[in-house]
């Protein structure tokens, strides 16, 4: 298994790409929408390293797991570039490669079902391209993205329109997406499975004051195809998938300190009869003429799946549920928790030039769940990742 469910992998950044607020500005004086002046390339670098405490004494333990569980490590190099054509039309691509290895628990985080010895690798290649013409009041972008992993292949494509009113200081955004993914598990659980997915976004920006700019947009997918993880023991999940979420972002400029804050809440629901909630706030902070510094803060919670039964302590049964199910899982994803997300962001401008290192630090508790009780009996899980970037404008 990859670093990230590939089951529910989303399709929408090339939808989501234009309604993303550039936090690190005041918001921008009224003006039409043209092509950059400027084109960029930038390098990226990110490893991820995620693990778990083994605290939990799941009924098959005999004593000699270990108390920490080093599980998923990815190391992804990326490219983007993007080239303003004229003033009318701007080109953008980018390409990852992801280096994917380690062990994931079959069921729950239980340590003895985890991947066999030596683990898993893959090797996830992914781009995407988008091309945008810009009018007097407004765009319209039309994107495709290709990922192919041993065992996942994936390909979307998408459209979006943009318009402003005639003061340009409010811009209405609506775009749709489709995507295809093909299932091939290397234990050939299934073969040549898809999954098709549809997907809407609408979003409107508005500039209330020269230094308030906000966002809201809602966001709804249907799927349909093979969503059961096919790595995961006991896990069959129905194959009709439809989601929502609701977004509202504020980012305020502070000119006397010459720092923004950006703080966002989107709510999340789905009919697996997950519903989430997650909160995020960031502080850019310009120190010197060249440096700034971001620190960030994320808090999610949600709710588990319908589906998703919690461990029975009982050797007879563990890891199955009591009563058999139509649909079942044992995925912690799936699974009620609340999680926190701490980062810190160094940002360094010369001339032309942009380097950047981000550091961020994620834990996931079933205690920590709001607005309801956490699952029981999962280890904690955490994460830590570290990206780094170099781009220059030409």
């Amino acid at each position: 298994m990859a670093a990230t469910d590939k089951t529910q992998r989303p399709f929408g950044k090339v939808v989501m790409a234009a309604l993303a607020l550039h936090g690190s500005l005041a918001a921008p004086a009224a003006q039409a929408e043209t092509a950059p002046e400027h084109g960029v390339i930038a390098l990226r670098y990110l490893r991820y390293q995620d693990q778990q405490k083994v605290e939990v004494k799941y009924p098959n333990y005999d004593g000699t797991e270990p108390t920490k569980f080093k599980r998923i490590t990815a190391k992804s190099p990326s490219v983007f570039v993007q080239a303003p054509i004229g003033t009318d039309w701007t080109v953008e691509a980018s390409a990852v490669l992801d280096e994917v290895s380690g062990a994931t628990p079959k069921y729950y985080t239980d340590v003895s079902g985890a991947t066999s010895a030596p683990g898993m690798s893959d090797n996830r290649k992914a781009g995407d391209v988008r091309i945008s013409r810009h009018f007097s009041r407004g765009g319209v972008s039309v994107g495709v993205s290709h990922s192919s992993e041993h065992d996942y292949r994936s390909t979307a494509a998408s459209i979006e329109g943009r318009i402003a009113t005639p003061d340009n200081n409010t811009t209405f955004t609506l775009g749709v997406g489709h995507s295809e993914d093909v299932i091939n598990p290397v234990n050939k659980v299934v073969v040549n499975e898809a999954k098709r997915s549809n997907e809407v976004i609408a979003g409107v920006t508005h500039a209330l004051t020269a230094n308030d700019l906000v966002q809201a947009n809602i966001t709804y997918t249907d799927g349909e195809g093979y969503f059961t993880d096919p790595y995961k023991r006991n896990d069959k999940r129905p194959e009709r998938r439809k989601q929502g979420a609701a977004l509202a972002r504020w980012n305020h400029h502070f000119a006397g300190w010459d720092a923004t804050l950006r703080t966002s809440y989107r709510y999340y629901r789905d009919s697996f009869d997950i519903s989430a909630h997650t909160f995020e706030g960031a502080w850019v902070q310009p120190v010197t003429r060249w440096l700034a510094l971001t620190p960030s803060l994320r808090y999610h919670t949600q709710s588990s799946a319908s589906f998703y039964y919690d461990p029975v302590m009982d050797a007879a049964i563990y890891p199955r549920p009591i009563v058999p199910q139509t649909y079942m899982t044992v995925d912690q994803r799936m699974s009620a928790f609340g999680a926190i997300t701490a980062g810190l962001k160094a940002e360094v401008r010369y001339a032309d030039w942009t380097t950047d290192i981000k550091y961020e630090r994620y834990e996931q508790r079933g205690d920590w769940r709001s607005f309801g009780k956490g699952s029981p009996n999962l280890d904690t899980f955490s994460a830590d990742s570290v990206q780094v970037g170099v781009s220059r404008k030409f």
